[in-house]
């Protein structure tokens, strides 16, 4: 994939931290090279551990890479950027704001009625009509969640960084944020880069999706996803891709080893 075709442009990323003793170092990441196209839907996988988060926080601007080239929209990351926003797994949603504040946060320097159409707007959209004057307290962790996407998608981020955004809820839950997280991007052709520990999840999600080696990690391998949405999860074609990223992740089906992921 060219560069002037990417909305995300990787190359050549290594990390290293600080190790315990001096001058020691920990090498994360290594020859990482990544591409996204805008509106594409990207899910990271890889071994617990291995340099996710870490990567995304780099692309995201929180990191600075230890060496090579990493951009969003032709120019190089240098810090968080307002046109891209990340969702945790941890709840970021303000305590002290209510539901339609929380997702108003970043529209201050909106009109009022522009504000409040916007708001209105996404609060429909991720489901939580009727909860706007409620507390994030009062609200249930995937509730909780949706506020944060509205939130997101209502200051018009073009890109999400989701760090693995559901893996504190139930199962139940869970599959129904995946559903509702498709449904909305494919309503909103937001660019999404989505770290998850899950294959079926990513599975579920992606467009492609990017397989990470032990650490220090680089890319594995990626695994286009090409079967329709809302995906079928005994299809032929969802077990084989599921099946194909365990087998380059080292672990048979039911995640067992069967040797090691260089």
């Amino acid at each position: 994939m060219d560069n002037d075709k990417s909305l995300i442009h990787v190359r050549d990323c290594w990390k290293s931290f600080p190790g315990k003793r001096a001058g020691e170092e920990v090498h994360v990441l290594e020859r990482v090279n990544l591409d996204v196209k805008a509106g594409e839907f990207v899910c990271v996988v890889g071994p617990s551990g291995c340099g996710k988060s870490t990567l995304l926080n780099i692309i995201g601007g929180f990191l600075k890479e230890s060496q090579g080239d990493v951009q969003v929209a032709g120019s190089a990351v240098n810090g968080p950027d307002p046109r891209r926003i990340f969702v945790f797994q941890e709840n970021g949603v303000f305590p002290w704001l209510t539901v339609e504040e929380n997702i108003g946060f970043g529209l201050m320097s909106r009109p009022p009625r522009e504000r409040e159409e916007r708001v209105t707007h996404y609060i429909g959209m991720v489901g939580l009509t009727g909860f706007e004057k409620s507390y994030p307290r009062e609200l249930s962790g995937g509730m909780r969640q949706r506020v944060e996407i509205a939130r997101a998608l209502a200051a018009d981020a073009e890109v999400l960084y989701m760090d693995e955004p559901f893996g504190a809820l139930d199962f139940i839950t869970r599959l129904k944020m995946r559903a509702d997280l498709v449904r909305i991007w494919q309503a909103e052709k937001k660019t999404i880069l989505f770290v998850t520990h899950d294959i079926e999840e990513a599975v579920q999600l992606a467009d492609r999706v990017v397989v990470m080696s032990r650490r220090p990690a680089t890319v594995a391998e990626e695994v286009r996803v090409e079967l329709p949405r809302p995906r079928d999860l005994d299809s032929p074609g969802y077990l084989a891709a599921r099946d194909r990223i365990f087998a380059i992740m080292g672990m048979d089906v039911h995640g067992g080893g069967s040797g090691d992921l260089k």
